[in-house]
Order: C-alpha cells, then structure tokens, then sequence
C-alpha cells in the first residue's frame, strides 16, 4: 500500500512535501524532482530564487508564519 502524501507547514519556512509527488505548473509542465528523494520544500515566502522551490532565503527574509489547524 502506497503511503499518503503529506504537506507539513513549517514554522517561518517552507512547505515540507512528503511522498511521491508530481509537480506541474500552470501550463502542466512538469518541475524536474529528483527520483526517491523522500521529501520536496516549496517556497511559500516568495524569495526564493529558485521557486516553487526553497532555498532558504526566508531567514534571512525576515518571512514570519506559524499557522496551526483550527482544534
């Protein structure tokens, strides 16, 4: 059985992709995700320079988020 995916948002960071995964974009094109790589980081501050991806430019951005699910 194949396990779910799950998108955890981390504090004042990305959006932790766990799973298999295909990424497209708006014209469905596909972004190149390394094969078994356990996990994808997608941007969510806007900065950094390689979206959708992160790469850490949220520190040194000053990006504050920590969303928590309603109880």
């Amino acid at each position: 059985m194949t396990q779910p995916i799950q998108i955890k948002v981390l504090d004042h960071g990305p959006l932790l992709v766990q799973g298999e995964v295909q990424l497209v974009d708006a014209d469905g094109k596909q972004f190149s995700v390394p094969e078994g790589k356990p996990a994808i980081a997608l941007c969510r501050c806007g900065l950094s320079k390689n979206r959708p991806f992160c790469d850490g430019a949220h520190k040194a951005g000053g990006f504050e988020a920590a969303d928590r699910a309603p109880n």
